[in-house]
């Protein structure tokens, strides 16, 4: 009964869902060049699609107040560090999180591939450091209490990165919102790309790392290697039939999380494939939304 109400609310629209856009960098936007390229949107038969993000943005969804339960969770969608998978993996999860009274915040992330980044491999991670920074800024205003993060795939990896890699800027500080904490309260990471270093998926590692890559980018971004005990409590959901993205990834990520002792829940559907965001058209699959309700419900 409760996914059926969460869902029919997602799908009529929540009365009260506020929106707001908000720019992640106020002047110039670190490791960015000048170039002639332009961000691209496609309306596919299926998603919306984002190429080439050129103004790293925030999409906030915030619940009514009178649901709203004080948690929020920044958003990662997918799409191999090509592109973003922006609905599908984006809107969509915010408002579904508004329909259990949590804040959902779209992020925007600039992608590896594109010819305005001078350094590839910093340029998602400075947008995901920059993003939670932002919202934790904004928290007491907006009513937030505790912030986590989740991601898709390719955005997996990159939510991943940002609990792995939160105790190192990847950018120089620029004001007073850099001097907040860059550490996820709690990261969900769904059929995410983990490791560099094996299962992985070569798409995003070549998308991410670019040519000539060395052992030690690998290994710093293979973020099962990077686990510590101050990593965020974490949920993991994969499928055992995913060709794309190994259930590997997952656990192993969940063997790390265990020797590190940091509270971690993981769900194995035994089918389901890659990339089924909500999976709404599936009777068993879609029963991950409820896990992850109960599971940061019930967070310490």
């Amino acid at each position: 009964m409760k996914t059926i109400l969460s869902l029919l609310l997602f799908c009529i629209g929540v009365p009260g869902i506020s929106q707001q856009v908000l720019p992640l960098w106020p002047n110039e936007i670190p490791n960015q060049r000048a170039s002639d390229e332009k961000e691209k949107t496609t309306q596919t038969e299926r998603i919306i699609w984002i190429e080439n993000v050129q103004n790293p943005l925030l999409e906030v969804y915030l619940p009514s107040k009178g649901n709203f339960k004080g948690k929020a969770v920044l958003i990662f969608p997918g799409g191999g560090y090509q592109g973003l998978a922006y609905d599908w993996e984006g809107t969509d999860i915010a408002k579904w999180l508004n329909s259990e009274g949590i804040a959902g915040i779209v992020v925007k992330y600039r992608l590896p591939v594109s010819k305005s980044i001078e350094t590839r491999h910093l340029a998602p991670l400075q947008d995901a450091q920059r993003a939670i920074k932002t919202v934790r800024h904004h928290a007491e205003k907006w009513g937030i209490t505790r912030i986590g993060i989740m991601g898709f795939s390719a955005g997996g990896h990159l939510a991943s990165t940002l609990g792995t890699h939160f105790d190192k800027s990847a950018y120089t500080p620029i004001d007073e919102i850099d001097q907040m904490s860059a550490r996820p309260d709690f990261m969900a990471l769904i059929y995410p790309v983990i490791s560099f270093s094996s299962n992985q998926h070569q798409g995003s590692q070549d998308n991410l790392l670019g040519e000539n890559q060395s052992k030690e980018l690998i290994n710093l971004f293979s973020n099962e290697l990077r686990v510590t005990s101050e990593t965020p409590p974490t949920f993991l959901i994969h499928s055992s039939d995913d060709a794309a993205v190994p259930v590997e990834n997952s656990l192993m990520f969940y063997q790390s999380l265990k020797n590190n002792n940091v509270p971690v829940e993981m769900h194995i559907y035994p089918f389901g494939g890659h990339g089924f965001s909500l999976a709404l058209d599936d009777k068993y699959l879609h029963s991950w939304t409820d896990r992850f309700i109960d599971w940061v419900g019930n967070l310490q």
